[in-house]
C-alpha cells in the first residue's frame, strides 16, 4: 500500500477492522447504523434496507449484530438493534464511514485481505511441524 493509504489504514484501525468487519456486507450494515444513530431496527428492517447493495439474509444480519454488540458498537433490546452512542470505536467507525465514502475499492480489498490473512494464520496453526 502507497504512504497515502497507510495513514488512513492505521495497525489500530486495521485491528478494528479484523475484529469488527467480517467482511463488506457487515461493514455497510454497521455504517447503516452510524449513519443513523438515533434510529432502532428490526433485523428484517436492517435486512429490507440491505437489500438494494448487499445480500444478506437475516440469519447473517443477526450474526453482524451478534458480533456489533460484543464490542459494544450497538445495543439491543429485545429484537430492536441501535447504535451505541458511547461506543468506544467512534474514530474508527468514523474512519470507516470516510473512507468508504472516498476509497471504497481500496476499503473492500484491505477487509478483504485481512480477512483472508486472519483464515491463513488460523490454518498455520494447524499445519505439520517437521
Amino acid at each position: 500500500m502507497g504512504p497515502s493509504v497507510d495513514k488512513d489504514f492505521t495497525d489500530e484501525f486495521c485491528g478494528f477492522l479484523q475484529r469488527c468487519v467480517a467482511n463488506v456486507d457487515a461493514a455497510e450494515l454497521l455504517l447503516l447504523f452510524f449513519n443513523h444513530q438515533h434510529r432502532s431496527w428490526r433485523p428484517e428492517e436492517l435486512s429490507a434496507q440491505l437489500a438494494a447493495t448487499v445480500s444478506s439474509s437475516e440469519i447473517d444480519v443477526e450474526r453482524y449484530l451478534g458480533i456489533f454488540e460484543t464490542h459494544a458498537l450497538i445495543e439491543r433490546d429485545g429484537r430492536l438493534a441501535r447504535f451505541r452512542a458511547n461506543a468506544p470505536d467512534h474514530a474508527q467507525l468514523a474512519t470507516l464511514a470516510r473512507i468508504y465514502r472516498e476509497r471504497p475499492v481500496t476499503l473492500f480489498r484491505v477487509i478483504y485481505a485481512l480477512r483472508d490473512s486472519k483464515i491463513k494464520t488460523f490454518a498455520d496453526a494447524f499445519k505439520l511441524r517437521r
